[in-house]
């Protein structure tokens, strides 16, 4: 099974024209453990494993080999290109996080209107998150706190934003005012997180996996 899942992990990670410095670099580990995984040598963790398939923007099932049901995101093309207000799905996080799914086909993309209230964050405990995909923002009203890494950068209303989701990131409000703006994470849709069942909606991945699994349709 090592060598089977090492072999899985060097082929996508040449598929995407990453080279073993690179990929390790960008999941924050060392070139030498990386290369002890590809070769079935060592073991990886459950936390070297994530970072691994979060890079490759694959499912912990796809590298381990496994054939589960269809994720795809269920998203029907509709004759009126137009989503009424009434019918665009809502997902309320247990940190005062708001998103509401907006008109989309691509079964790559997702594309929420987010609504931060004040004090509210990405993730309960200030954790920073990362997942597969890039991350595409417009900030309508308000200030959001965005970290991203090691640097921290305030957002204001008319400001955007873009960056590689797989690096670990945190939104946060800390005004006395609601924030609230439109994200497109793409390249993420369909890719289950580790997390395997659903279950509460505590931060922003789960709010992606949970939007993954509505049906979406346009129009009606």
């Amino acid at each position: 099974m090592t060598a089977e899942l090492g072999g899985r992990i060097r082929e996508a990670r040449i598929a995407r024209g990453l080279s073993l410095r690179a990929m390790a670099a960008e999941a924050d580990i060392s070139p030498s453990l990386l290369s002890q995984v590809e070769t079935g040598k060592v073991q990886p963790s459950v936390s070297t494993l994530w970072a691994i398939v979060t890079c490759l923007g694959l499912s912990i099932d796809e590298v381990l080999g496994h054939s589960p049901a269809s994720r795809e995101p269920l998203r029907v093309e509709h004759p009126n290109p137009i989503q009424r207000a009434r019918d665009a799905p809502e997902i309320v996080v247990e940190n005062g996080v708001t998103w509401r799914g907006l008109a989309v086909m691509d079964p790559n993309v997702d594309a929420v209107l987010v609504t931060y209230a004040p004090g509210a964050a990405s993730s309960p405990d200030d954790t920073h998150m990362r997942h597969p995909g890039t991350e595409y923002g417009y900030l309508i009203r308000g200030e959001l706190t965005l970290k991203i890494d090691f640097e921290t950068y305030l957002i204001r209303a008319g400001d955007s934003f873009c960056f590689s989701s797989s690096r670990p990131h945190l939104f946060r409000n800390d005004t006395d005012a609601v924030a609230e703006g439109v994200w497109f994470v793409a390249g993420r849709a369909g890719a289950a997180s580790a997390r395997s069942a659903p279950g509460p909606v505590r931060d922003a991945v789960d709010a992606l996996d949970a939007m993954s699994r509505l049906p979406r349709r346009v129009g009606g």
